[in-house]
């Protein structure tokens, strides 16, 4: 019996790795780690094939080894399949998640590799060598994570800030995430539609994000490509074959292609003129559940209009128009809506809690009259209270919520007036990694008001806002940079944040060219140098060889800000004015007082001087 199962282990690892083996080439952001693990499991091959056909007694060492390794190549088919499937574009948006499970799994396969005794088996020589071979490529793997392309998430980070986008960064996002033909767009189009579906829509947060990602590129390729484009002729091909219209694109009541889909207190989409006319005519129930309406108020749902315009587009189908009329009846409407939403708020439970508060972050993001209605309706408060929810989702909507909403200026007063900012301080020292990253964007946009720059520090802001800089994703540590500069153009926070230990995490900064924050950091830098105990604490970094690199080869800002910092560590600092001159910098301010900047010219000829100065006190002592 036991021999039996001994054998059936190694046959369903001969079947796994042919299954892993049988995957396809990865053709998106994550597909330099799945070719790396799909390679290096298919190097297990010749073992277990040997294992298999030799028939050998195993003892139970090995055995328990094979069969941790059956465990973690399951995982691996299972995280390989899945980063085949779906979107590219959520594949992008979550990478740093995703190349975490890449490196729990090779650290799984590793450690069952590590209770297997190869030289005790009766393996080849040629066999041997390979497995010990794989063993050592797998050691290394899990010694050190593979590192996400740095380019792609600072292209990423730039067009989630929206507006108007870099074409050259929508260009490279098309070609790393290998969007670059109609066929790929449409795939994706499916892709993001069956995502939506099957998750009920858990990342609502992130589906506007994708949508308007992939409406930039397919504008992209079809302007970079007009080769590729759709001719009429073949629009009107597409349409006389008639595509079959997703059944969630439909209209549960009319059946017809959704123009305004709206979402009732069911849950369920309709468009919005069919469930209209259903509730003018009296019914107080759902169509497609008979479940009682809690209310009537009609919710926008966003999400998958953008949804079925991109399928349209794909499709070679107009876009459907909305009948809703512009102008004060839809304002009306989301006044309904915002009303209801925030009735949740008050009496629901936490459920409803957490999606009213999800819809209302969605509305503020939306556009202006949304963020003025939600304000007046009285939500901010209620936003406020929820930011101490121990649910983690409904705390991520309320604090993003709030970001959104402090885009109007007015709305700033009243967040601060209620008592926000230590809620949103302790959201950000002990929340999720989006709650933390959109609680130091809210920090930003409140201390652009000046006497709230002196009231966030107060609140212990600063020490949270540098360890989100150092452990932060990409945008977290951007969103920290960015509010620790504008809080520290107030004197009393510049102390806060060298007493915290800033300059240490900065300097790192500098130092690391890939890390794509060197802008955020040389401006802090230049912005706490102007303070004495910001000064006293840059030199005690060593910062003279980073800095005079900089000013030879930075950007044209850096340079400025670079000189702005060797100003002031070098006035009055004959040590530190030696130091530059060891260096070789007199060559660098010298290039930098002719080319750089009008500020980096003067802050560059005033070290100047002081060089001179030095060398004129040495000559004369010399001579003396």
């Amino acid at each position: 019996m036991a021999d039996q199962e001994e054998g059936d282990l190694v046959s369903q690892l001969v079947d796994l790795v042919r299954e892993i083996s049988g995957l396809p080439e990865c053709r998106n952001a994550l597909r330099k780690m799945y070719g790396n693990l799909m390679r290096r499991v298919k190097l297990l091959s010749p073992l277990f094939e040997e294992l298999k056909d030799n028939e050998q007694k195993l003892d139970d060492g090995d055995l328990k080894g094979l069969q941790s390794l059956r465990i973690a190549l399951k995982l691996a088919f299972e995280l390989l399949k899945s980063v085949n499937d779906g979107s590219k574009i959520f594949q992008a948006l979550q990478i740093d998640k995703t190349a975490g499970k890449f490196h729990v799994v090779t650290t799984q396969i590793e450690e069952a590799l590590n209770q297997i005794h190869y030289n005790k088996l009766d393996l080849s020589e040629e066999v041997h060598e390979q497995i010990e071979l794989v063993h050592v490529q797998f050691k290394r793997a899990k010694a050190r994570m593979d590192s996400p392309d740095l380019q792609l998430q600072r292209d990423l980070t730039m067009a989630s800030k929206g507006n108007d986008i870099d074409p050259e960064t929508i260009k490279r996002l098309s070609e790393k995430l290998h969007l670059t033909t109609i066929n790929d767009l449409k795939k994706e189009s499916l892709a993001i539609h069956d995502m939506v579906i099957s998750t009920g829509g858990y990342h609502e947060d992130r589906f506007e994000m994708m949508s308007f990602l992939l409406k930039n590129i397919k504008d992209c390729v079809m302007k970079g490509n007009p080769e590729v484009d759709i001719s009429e002729g073949e629009k009107s091909i597409m349409r006389h074959r008639s595509p079959v219209i997703p059944d969630d694109f439909r209209c549960p009541i009319s059946l017809e292609l959704m123009k305004d889909p709206v979402i009732v207190s069911t849950g369920q989409t309709y468009e919005r003129s069919s469930i209209q006319k259903w509730l003018d005519a009296g019914h107080k129930t759902c169509p497609k559940t008979q479940q009682t309406l809690l209310h009537t108020a009609l919710t926008p749902n966003y999400v998958l209009k953008s949804l079925i315009a991109l399928w349209c587009d794909s499709n070679g189908i107009e876009l459907p128009k909305s009948n809703q009329k512009p102008g004060r009846p839809g304002s009306e409407c989301d006044r309904t809506v915002i009303g209801s939403l925030l009735q949740k708020l008050v009496i629901g439970d936490s459920d409803e809690q957490r999606s009213a508060a999800g819809e209302l972050r969605l509305l503020a993001k939306r556009n202006a009259d949304n963020r003025v209605c939600i304000a007046e309706a009285g939500a901010i408060p209620l936003l406020v209270e929820l930011l101490s929810s121990p649910d983690t989702r409904t705390q991520e909507h309320a604090v993003t919520a709030l970001l959104n909403l402090s885009i109007n200026e007015a709305n700033k007063g009243i967040i601060v007036s209620v008592g926000a900012i230590p809620e949103i301080v302790d959201v950000l020292k002990t929340g999720s990694t989006e709650a933390r990253e959109n609680a130091a964007a809210t920090l930003f946009s409140l201390s652009v008001v000046d006497e709230n720059k002196v009231a966030i520090g107060a609140a212990g802001a600063i020490p949270p806002l540098i360890e989100l800089l150092q452990e932060g994703t990409p945008r977290g540590k951007k969103d920290a940079a960015t509010a620790i500069f504008n809080l520290c153009i107030y004197q009393g926070n510049k102390v806060r944040a060298v007493r915290a230990g800033i300059v240490t995490p900065l300097m790192g900064l500098l130092k690391d060219a890939s890390s794509g924050m060197m802008d955020e950091g040389l401006a802090i830098l230049a912005i706490l140098a102007s303070h004495q105990e910001g000064k006293m604490a840059i030199a005690e970094a060593e910062p003279m060889g980073v800095l005079v690199e900089v000013i030879r080869t930075g950007s044209a800002r850096n340079r400025e800000n670079g000189s702005a910092v060797l100003w002031s560590l070098c006035a009055g600092d004959v040590r530190s004015l030696k130091m530059m001159k060891e260096l070789g910098a007199e060559e660098v301010l010298k290039e930098l007082s002719e080319n750089g900047t009008e500020r980096a010219k003067r802050k560059a000829g005033s070290v100047l001087e002081l060089l001179q100065r030095i060398e004129s006190v040495e000559t004369s002592t010399v001579i003396g």
